[in-house]
C-alpha cells in the first residue's frame, strides 16, 4: 500500500481519527561514513595478542583495519566505519596507530551503532550484502517508526496489518499484501489435542514441524523489523512467531515437541498446580486459571507465557507450533495476578481476531520452513463453534447519524466508509440499514458506535460547528441550600479525608452488599476485581477499610 504523505502527516492523521500517534522516531541513531565491509586476511598482531590486522574490501583498495573482535575471519561481512565517519556518541573515526601498526578505520558490532543494547563481537551481516554500499541506504535506516497509544477497545491495531488496514481506510486506498497459500503436509504425524474447556478456548490449532536446522540464524530483514518494533531476536524458532504476531497481532507458541509428555490438553488448573515460567519464576495456579498441559502436567500458562520445561532451545529439531483463540475473559487478570504483562496477554485480553488462526499457524509455517528447513505434519484444529464470538447486524440509520453528526452526510459517502471499514452493508431503499461488522471490531455493537466510525473517517474536522439553541441561564440559588464543593472544603478543613473509589468492583462483593439486584458485568473487564459496576458506595468503602486496615492506616 502506497501511503501518499511522510510520517508527521501520517500521524496527525492517524491520531485525528482516534489512533493517537505519541512520536514518530527515527528507525536507527544518526551515524554516517559506515559501509558493508568484506573482510580479506586476518594475521596476528605483532605486538599484541588480543588483535588483529585485517586487510578488507570497503568498495576500493582494500584497507588495512586493527581489529580486536573474537570473531573477525577471512569472508565475513561487517560494517566498517571509514576514516570521517561520526558514529552515535560522538565518536569520529581517525586514521590512527594500535600498537605500531597502523588502521584505517574500524570494524563494528551493532552496539557500536546503536543499534542492539549487547553484541558480542562484530555484526555479522549476511553474505548477500553488497560491499562497498552505504549501511544506512541498505538497511534503510533512515526511516521512521511511528508509536501508536492505543485505547483498550481498539485491539485489531495492535499489529502492522491493523495500522495498515486503518490507513487504507483513511485514504480510500485498497489494502494489498500477501496471501499465503497453506503449507501441505509432508508427514503424517499429529498430536494428540484435547480441549476441556471450549468457553475459554473456542478454537485451538497446532502443528508438528519435524527436523528443523538447530544452526538457522534469523535473517537480518527479521531480526531489523523485530528490533525496530522493540523486540530483541532470540532465534528463528521464537523471531518467527513473535514476527507473525506484530505483522498479524495472532499471538503464537512454540513447544519443543521431544520435550512434551503424550498430547495437549486446554483445560482448567487443578489445585496445587505449579508451572514454571520462561523467565524463571514458578506461578502457583488458581482454579481459574486456563492452562496448557500435557501428560506431566500444566506447560504453559494459556495465553499468557510459555513454560520453560518445553521451551525451544539451540538445540530443538522438532517442534510444536501453537495458535488459538482464548475468550478474552478466560485471560483477563491472569497475567497480573502473577506479575506479567506479555504481548501475548496485552492481546488475548483485549481480544484477537477469531477468524485468524489458520492464517497466523500458515504463514508461521511458511517462514520456519523457509528459515530453518523441516517437514510440517498436518494441521490439527480442535474448534467449537458455539463458544466463538459472533458480530450480529447492526441497525443503522442514516437520517439518526445526520441529526446526531449535525452534518448532510450523503447515504452513499456513509455506505462506502463502512464498506471500507470492512463492515458489510445491507441499504434496502427505506428504513435502516443492516451492518455487520467484521470478525475483528469486537469494539463495534450499537448504532452509535456505526455513527462514530463514520465520524472519524468524514473527519471531524470537516464537521460543522453548530451553537447551542438558546442562551445559557444562570438559575437563582437558594441561599439556605450549601454548594457541594463548600461542603467538601469545610469537611476537609477540619480533618475529613473523600474517598474516591472505583465504580467497578468484585461480582462476590456486589452480590453479598446487594443480593437483590442484578448487577451490569463489563464485556471484557480488565480482570475480575473489575469485574460488575456497584449498585451502592459500600463496596468501594469496605475495600478501601480492607486496605487501610492491612496496611496498619489509621486514615
Amino acid at each position: 500500500m502506497e501511503v501518499p504523505e511522510g510520517a508527521e502527516a501520517l500521524a496527525e492523521r492517524l491520531t485525528m481519527a482516534g489512533l493517537e500517534v505519541e512520536a514518530v522516531e527515527p528507525a536507527a541513531p544518526a551515524f554516517s561514513g559506515v559501509v558493508v565491509a568484506e573482510v580479506l586476511e586476518v594475521a596476528p598482531h605483532p605486538d599484541a595478542d588480543r588483535l588483529r590486522v585485517c586487510r578488507v574490501a570497503a568498495g576500493g583498495e582494500p584497507l588495512q583495519v586493527v581489529c580486536g573482535a573474537p570473531n573477525v575471519r577471512p569472508g565475513l561481512r561487517a560494517p566498517l566505519a571509514t576514516v570521517g565517519a561520526a558514529l552515535p556518541g560522538g565518536t569520529r573515526i581517525r586514521r590512527a596507530r594500535l600498537r605500531g601498526v597502523e588502521s584505517h578505520g574500524m570494524l563494528c558490532s551493532a552496539r557500536e551503532l546503536g543499534l542492539a543494547d549487547d553484541a558480542e563481537g562484530l555484526w555479522e551481516l549476511p553474505a548477500e550484502a553488497p560491499v562497498g554500499e552505504d549501511l544506512r541506504r541498505w538497511l534503510d535506516l533512515d526511516d521512521r517508526v511511528l508509536e501508536v497509544a492505543l485505547t483498550p477497545n481498539r485491539a485489531d491495531c495492535l499489529s502492522v496489518r491493523g495500522i495498515a488496514r486503518e490507513t487504507a481506510a483513511l485514504h480510500g486506498v485498497p489494502l494489498g499484501g500477501p496471501r499465503w497459500e497453506p503449507v501441505a503436509a509432508a508427514r503424517e504425524d499429529r498430536l494428540p489435542v484435547a480441549v476441556e474447556a471450549p468457553e475459554a478456548c473456542p478454537r485451538y490449532l497446532g502443528r508438528v514441524v519435524r527436523g528443523v536446522d538447530p544452526a538457522a540464524r534469523t535473517p537480518l530483514w527479521m531480526a531489523e523489523r523485530l528490533r525496530r518494533a522493540g523486540l530483541r531476536s532470540l532465534g528463528p524458532l521464537v523471531d518467527v512467531t513473535n514476527y507473525v504476531l506484530l505483522e498479524l497481532g495472532q499471538p503464537l507458541h512454540a513447544f519443543d515437541l521431544a520435550r512434551l509428555r503424550g498430547g495437549i490438553t486446554v483445560r482448567l488448573a487443578r489445585a496445587g498446580e505449579r508451572v514454571t515460567l520462561l523467565d524463571g519464576r514458578e506461578a502457583a495456579l488458581e482454579p481459574d486459571t486456563l492452562v496448557i498441559a500435557d501428560a506431566a502436567g500444566p506447560v504453559a500458562l494459556a495465553g499468557i507465557m510459555g513454560g520453560a520445561g518445553s521451551a525451544v532451545g539451540p538445540g530443538t529439531r522438532d517442534v510444536f507450533l501453537e495458535c488459538a483463540f482464548f475468550a478474552p475473559g478466560a485471560i483477563a487478570g491472569r497475567a497480573r495476578r502473577h506479575g506479567l504483562h506479555t504481548e501475548s496477554s496485552h492481546r488475548f485480553e483485549r481480544g484477537v481476531d477469531p477468524a485468524m488462526q489458520r492464517e497466523a499457524l500458515e504463514r508461521a509455517t511458511g517462514l520456519l520452513l523457509e528459515i530453518a528447513g523441516g517437514e510440517p505434519g498436518p494441521v490439527m484444529e480442535v474448534v467449537s463453534e458455539a463458544h466463538l464470538p459472533r458480530r450480529p447486524a447492526i441497525a443503522f440509520r442514516p437520517q439518526r447519524a445526520r441529526r446526531l453528526l449535525g452534518a448532510e452526510l450523503a447515504d452513499g459517502e456513509m455506505r462506502a466508509i463502512l464498506k471500507r471499514l470492512g463492515l458489510a452493508c445491507e441499504a434496502p431503499g427505506e428504513g435502516a440499514w443492516r451492518v455487520t461488522p467484521p470478525s475483528w471490531r469486537f469494539d463495534l455493537a450499537i448504532e452509535a458506535d456505526l455513527v462514530e466510525e463514520v465520524a472519524r473517517l468524514h473527519g471531524y474536522g470537516r464537521l460543522p460547528e453548530t451553537p447551542l439553541a438558546g442562551s445559557p441561564v444562570m438559575p437563582p440559588a437558594p441561599e439556605d441550600r450549601l454548594d457541594e464543593g463548600r461542603i467538601r472544603a469545610l469537611l476537609a478543613d477540619r480533618g475529613y479525608h473523600e474517598a474516591v473509589t472505583y465504580s467497578f468492583v468484585p461480582e462476590a462483593l456486589q452480590r453479598r452488599l446487594d443480593p437483590e439486584t442484578e448487577p451490569v458485568r463489563l464485556q471484557n473487564p480488565l480482570s475480575a476485581e473489575l469485574a460488575v459496576m456497584r449498585t451502592t458506595a459500600w463496596a468501594g468503602l469496605l475495600q478501601a477499610l480492607q486496605r487501610n486496615l492491612a496496611r496498619q492506616q489509621e486514615r
